[in-house]
């Protein structure tokens, strides 16, 4: 039995070695690249040689949105800018390419396009000067990495897609099961009478016109009978055989099949609840939630001010009790938006809030603007486009792997 041992823990080693290999080539080889730190220009941009003729490139940030600014020389002096024409294309990640022209402001070639965030992507110039075309290509590549599908599959990273949502903004109460004011009839004698036969028992489970006492009237003698008027539960019995029924309540029959939910309502958020907004329940100890809507509210407030709205809440199968205690989610505003992500996907990148596109079996950074949130989604103004793929579940370890390259852009 010992080989058989060796040989399977030596191939669960070398499967661990392959996934590792696999999910960390990218980063290594971007560790690799930077080790040949870029020269650097006086404006602490990249500087591109090619014979006596040098551009400086530089992402200006400061005081303006992202641009490129251009300083072009010739045997180490500069060049009027006005002689240069340039043009920048930058090759994204799943989102095309952005084509710059320059324009002269006045010792430099300003950029005429925004570069948003992020500064990833593979960065082609072209300048020309005095009749001759130069050409250089680079990677600026930041918060991207690469991982195998099977690895990530293995990983258990999921996905979706970007797109639009409806908002169901809610919320959160609580309160008890009370039974409605009709659910318990009270049965009298039409006559008085001895009581000759109870045919139920407290306690016990009646349909609609089940004999429920037979009673012989005082006044000729002749016996009749009290049926129940609903379904329902004997929940009082006042009476046994051979009693007089001398007027008063003989028994009592509760149906609770319709509870009532008091939900408790506090100032401060009363004008936000309708009548008839949907809601739905929480109900200690059951793993359904019901959907419902508010059908009217108590007119006095309780000691504590709040307002008791009241839910229907069905009981069919008898599962709740009077008592119970509640919490439920009162939709008070629905709203669509025209991107939305889900909250779990979100990491952060540098000063940024992100998620991870993916585009084929890589992974790159989108910086978001966000707006309103609502449960576990988050509304997206900005950032990344709609029908990108994004990582849901398990980003951290994208976001691990990132920060383990080190990869950072030009600026």
């Amino acid at each position: 039995m010992r080989p058989t041992f060796q040989i399977l823990a030596l191939m669960s080693t070398l499967c661990f070695v392959s996934l590792s290999v696999s999910f960390s080539s990218y980063a290594g080889s971007q560790q690799k690249a930077e080790e040949v730190e870029p020269e650097k220009g006086p404006n602490r941009g990249r500087m591109l040689r090619k014979d006596d003729f040098s551009i400086e490139l530089a992402i200006v940030e400061t005081g303006v949105p992202p641009e490129f600014r251009v300083w072009a020389t010739t045997d180490g002096k500069a060049i009027d800018p006005s002689k240069v024409d340039l043009n920048v294309k930058l090759t994204r990640l799943g989102d095309g390419i952005d084509d710059i022209n320059f324009y002269q402001e006045g010792e430099y070639l300003r950029g005429d396009v925004v570069i948003y965030e992020p500064h990833s992507f593979i960065v082609s110039l072209t300048a020309k000067y005095q009749g001759k075309t130069y050409s250089w290509q680079y990677d600026n590549i930041e918060g991207r990495t690469r991982i195998d599908d099977k690895i990530a599959q293995a990983m258990e990273i999921a996905t979706e897609i970007v797109g639009p949502s409806t908002f169901h903004e809610t919320l959160k109460v609580y309160g008890k099961l009370v039974l409605p004011s009709n659910a318990t009839s009270h049965i009298y004698a039409r006559f008085d009478g001895l009581v000759k036969k109870v045919h139920i028992n407290f306690g016990d489970t009646v349909k609609k016109n089940q004999l429920l006492v037979t009673i012989e009237s005082n006044e000729n003698l002749q016996s009749y009978q009290l049926f129940s008027p609903k379904n329902g539960v004997v929940t009082a019995l006042n009476v046994n055989s051979g009693e007089q029924s001398k007027g008063r309540v003989l028994l009592a029959v509760t149906n609770n099949e319709i509870l009532i939910a008091e939900l408790a309502v506090f100032p401060m958020d009363l004008s936000k609840v309708n009548i008839g907004a949907k809601t739905t329940l929480s109900i200690n100890g059951i793993e359904k939630k019901q959907i419902s809507k508010i059908e009217s509210r108590v007119l006095k407030v309780r000691d504590d001010q709040a307002k008791l709205f009241r839910v229907l809440v069905d009981n069919t199968d008898e599962l709740l009790s009077e008592g119970y205690f509640v919490s439920a989610d009162i939709e008070i505003g629905t709203y669509d938006v025209a991107m939305a992500v889900k909250r779990e996907a979100l990491q952060s990148f540098r000063d940024f809030t992100v998620v991870y596109a993916k585009v084929g079996n890589e992974y790159e950074v989108r910086m978001l603007e966000l707006g309103r949130i609502v449960g576990n989604e988050i509304e997206v103004l900005g950032g990344i486009s709609i029908g990108t793929e994004y990582v849901t579940e398990n980003s951290y370890i994208l976001k691990a792997d990132v920060e383990k390259s080190g990869a950072s852009h030009d600026h």
